[in-house]
């Protein structure tokens, strides 16, 4: 398991209850991680940054590895979405920081926890998905589609922590400008190969209260999420839809490819996703931005045949950015990955029909299933031979260092 990226803070008794409590919000009442967390921080003002970096880093790398730490704790993991008992989490909070400290306070909720029984119990652990701290299916699913080879190497990276990553908005500064401007904060970030515009903060920091992201110079978002944006090949003064836009990263990035000329149709099925995205273009100086809220079928019909260039960066597993949702291992299922595929097939084939003679398109997940990606694909082409396929790529964790994706890039051929 992962150290922590902080110092050490002395063991007080209500940042423990703190982690505690995110650990019950995030396993017995099934909400996310990142906004519990967001929640917990946000209602306690007087705690100091070790505080906060202790109670953050600890939620997030015990939920990253808790079924390990369980069976290290000798308590039973529960894949029946049963509820856990109070005194499980403070166990789980003991055996990790014993892996990480070696020592803990006396209190009673670690009566009977010792670190050399912690390291006996290690020993025993022989099965991939307890060592990997992964549900059973998941782990059969993985190395049926994978192999066994490429999901054990997978694996490996999958469990640590994600790095910082920014990109630069070019309307408003170049990466050296920014990397400078950074660095007279005392903020160190280096480049990468992988992207031009991206930045890799050298220590993990709140970042969001910094004035340089306020005033719209950068955004958080990973580097393969960057390549996306890129691989669909946009000019200035095209007309672009970006039909999955979400709270609009991408979109954002396409704005900047595109010089801010032309015209980008954001789409989503959820309103307050797209009220995100508007706020997020005043602030990065975008302004070919416009958004519409997918109610029905109607809104595809509308624009058939219309764009010059299509994202579908469509709902998947998510198992790609493992690194940075932790969670979401826990909560996926196989009823749900079934769905998620039928859902990302429906997009595929009705959202298509928005692209003009000569256009392209980018089908794109955060998954490394070939469920996901390549069957889909191979799937539409078979039914669509209006289509063919240009290029595809994978980016996985293991190969590069961060997160990971699929895009495939295809052409309207008439």
């Amino acid at each position: 398991m992962s150290a922590f990226g902080y110092q050490m803070v002395r063991l007080h008794y209500n940042l423990c209850e703190a982690v505690v409590g995110a650990l019950e919000a995030i396993f017995n009442q099934k909400q996310y991680a990142d906004k519990v967390l967001e929640r917990l921080l946000k209602s306690n003002p007087k705690w100091g940054a070790r505080d906060r970096a202790f109670i953050a880093e600890s939620t997030y790398e015990i939920v990253r590895w808790w079924r390990k730490l369980l069976f290290l704790a000798n308590e039973k993991y529960q894949e029946n979405n049963e509820k856990y008992e109070k005194g499980i989490f403070w166990r789980v909070l003991g055996t990790f920081l014993l892996t990480q400290h070696k020592s803990i306070p006396a209190w009673q909720v670690w009566e009977n926890l010792s670190l050399a029984k912690i390291t006996e119990n290690s020993k025993k652990i022989t099965e991939r998905a307890i060592l990997h701290s992964i549900p059973d299916w998941l782990d059969k699913i993985g190395e049926k589609e994978l192999g066994k080879d490429i999901w054990e190497r997978e694996l490996a990276i999958l469990n640590q922590p994600a790095e910082v990553v920014l990109r630069v908005n070019t309307l408003k500064t170049s990466i050296e400008g920014l990397q400078k401007a950074l660095q007279s904060q005392n903020i160190a970030t280096q480049t990468t190969p992988y992207s031009p515009d991206a930045l890799i903060l050298c220590q993990r920091q709140n970042i969001f209260q910094n004035p340089l992201f306020k005033e719209g110079y950068f955004e958080v978002q990973d580097v393969g999420s960057q390549e996306i944006a890129r691989f669909l090949r946009v000019q200035a003064g095209m007309r672009v839809i970006d039909a999955c836009a979400g709270a609009g990263g991408k979109t954002l990035h396409l704005a900047s490819l595109m010089q801010n000329k032309g015209r980008i149709i954001a789409m989503d099925t959820e309103a307050w996703k797209l009220t995100e995205l508007k706020r997020r273009a005043k602030r990065n100086g975008v302004s070919i931005v416009e958004t519409r809220l997918i109610e029905s079928n109607k809104v595809i019909k509308r624009l058939a045949n219309s764009a010059d260039r299509l994202l579908l960066d469509v709902p998947c597993s998510g198992l790609g950015v493992l690194r940075r949702n932790p969670d979401a291992k826990w909560k996926l299922s196989e009823r749900f990955l079934t769905e998620i595929q039928e859902k990302q097939y429906q997009i595929l084939r009705n959202y298509s029909q928005m692209l003009k003679k000569g256009g392209l398109m980018v089908y794109a997940t955060c998954s490394i299933l070939p469920s996901e990606n390549e069957r889909q694909v191979e799937r539409f082409l078979v039914e669509n031979k209006m289509f063919r396929l240009l290029d595809s790529r994978y980016l996985f964790p293991s190969e590069y260092g961060f997160d990971g994706f699929f895009m495939a890039l295809l052409e309207k051929t008439q």
